[in-house]
């Protein structure tokens, strides 16, 4: 019997099977045949050998039969034939390792895997890909930056040029704003640091007496939905710094006092504990013009509750005792402290009022230490229609230049009528007159107050004033002894 050409599924020239009755049981052979009357692995007596009998092609479950040809993992069968004598004969099978395995299917564990990332021009992955060996084949993804399928050859970058540009030039950007941001924050800190050495920081910071407040602090009060109110020497601002109210003054003539001297005078201030005196709570240095921190009054000042549109209801008693308790906040800073203390623009606009209508005098916009030998001044700084006339014209400060500006607003209390109105008339002109040409000034007292019973009080407080405008200095009365008589004309209604 003359044999054929055989071929298996890979392709391959197939050994022609040996006979079975010229080979020795020795033999063996990874391919299986047999003929139609020999018994082979994997069949029975007069069947042939097939795929068609191995665990592959048989029902889920199915046990392979203990003949079993193909038993290493991750094999499989594949039908053999041969062609002899013209006819075709079905011999069996062969085992293989399955895709992506190599090695003998007939031992056990005898199929490896195969890395396919060292065989390149057998398992392709894109140069822009990354091959990742895996058991039963391998992976090539796309490297960082790009995206797509490398198995493919797809890997594309994920930012364009465009994207890359825009990426850049935003980065750039980024960098420099950063770098303006430091730059900026030194210069700020640096600035920062030169307002307090000018504003008397060192010397405020060795005396410990009063709290110095962080610009950051401050500032957000500064706004305008805050301010409140605006006088000769700064803009005032209402606020809250914990649990408390407070009043910020934003000084606006910050070369008036520099350095030690503005310190000096802080540490004055902040000794000054009178119940009829607005307290100074702290400061901030760290700005160009210093800001001033005081304790908050609701009612505002004399000024708003004078002459302000909707006018309240004001009596002789509350005016007296207004009066009364403003003139002993002044001559407790006359002559009651250690170092004298001079305000320099006594105004019902500086005199503030609580809730109860307690008035507290405010506003040392110009006061001077007297000790350093600082009461004159080169420029004559306050509101000229409560200006002493003789300060006018020397330039020098006394407690006595206080006195005058207090008579002034004596004036307005008993008559509600504004220093000098909208037609430039004058009340101490008015007053004045009717006292020079020895008259009572009953038609000049406010309406509201000009009772008969009260004209002889009223005449007097009238008379107390005009003491304050004397042009001779030296005639004027002290402010302790305004402060006493006034505290005995109060006491006496009372009684």
């Amino acid at each position: 019997m003359s044999a054929s050409r055989s071929t298996t599924p890979c392709g391959r020239p197939a050994r022609a099977p040996t006979p079975w009755w010229s080979r020795s049981q020795a033999t063996t052979s990874p391919r299986r045949t047999c003929t139609a009357t020999r018994r082979c692995r994997g069949g029975s007596q007069g069947e042939s050998p097939s795929c068609s009998t191995s665990p592959s092609s048989g029902t889920a479950g199915q046990r392979p039969p203990p003949d079993y040809a193909c038993v290493s993992n991750n094999s499989y069968c594949v039908n053999a034939t041969v062609e002899q004598s013209g006819y075709a004969l079905r011999l069996g099978y062969v085992c293989k390792c399955s895709e992506h395995y190599e090695g003998n299917p007939y031992i056990a564990n005898g199929c490896k895997d195969i890395d396919e990332c060292k065989f390149p021009d057998l398992y392709y992955c894109s140069s822009n890909g990354i091959c990742k060996n895996r058991l039963g084949g391998y992976d090539c993804p796309c490297k960082p930056g790009t995206k797509g399928d490398g198995k493919l050859g797809h890997c594309v970058e994920k930012f364009p040029l465009v994207a890359k540009v825009i990426v850049g030039t935003t980065g750039c950007v980024f960098v420099i704003v950063v770098m303006s941001f430091i730059f900026l924050l030194r210069k700020e800190k640096k600035k920062t640091k030169e307002f307090f050495e000018k504003n008397g920081g060192p010397t405020l910071a060795k005396a410990k007496i009063i709290k110095l407040f962080k610009k950051e602090e401050l500032m957000p009060i500064l706004k305008d939905s805050n301010f409140i109110g605006k006088g000769n020497f700064g803009a005032v601002y209402k606020g809250n710094l914990g649990n408390e109210v407070v009043a910020v003054k934003k000084t606006i003539n910050g070369d008036l006092l520099e350095n030690e001297q503005f310190a000096n005078e802080v540490i004055i201030q902040s000794q000054v504990i009178h119940r009829n005196i607005v307290r100074l709570i702290g400061c901030c240095l760290e700005v160009d013009t210093p800001l001033l921190v005081y304790e908050f009054l609701s009612n505002g000042s004399l000024h708003d509750i004078l002459h302000s549109k909707g006018k309240k209801p004001l009596n002789l008693d509350i005016r007296l005792s207004i009066a009364a308790q403003s003139a002993d906040g002044l001559a407790y800073m006359h002559s009651k402290t250690n170092t004298k203390i001079l305000h320099g623009d006594v105004k019902p606009a500086n005199i503030l009022l609580d809730d109860k209508f307690v008035p507290k005098i405010s506003d040392f916009g110009i006061s001077r230490l007297i000790a350093r030998d600082k009461q004159h001044t080169a420029k004559v700084i306050g509101d000229m229609s409560y200006m002493d006339p003789v300060y006018l014209q020397s330039g020098l400060l006394t407690e006595k230049s206080d006195v005058y500006s207090f008579g002034v607003v004596l004036l307005e209390l008993i008559s509600r009528k504004k220093a000098i109105d909208s037609d430039n008339n004058s009340i101490v002109n008015d007053f004045l007159e009717a006292h020079r040409r020895g008259e009572r000034a009953t038609e000049l007292f406010d309406s509201e107050i000009a009772v008969a019973e009260d004209l002889e009080l009223l005449q007097n407080l009238a008379g107390m004033a005009v003491e304050c405008l004397n042009l001779d200095v030296d005639r004027r009365p002290a402010m302790t002894d305004i402060a006493n008589r006034l505290l005995i004309m109060k006491e006496s209604r009372n009684s």
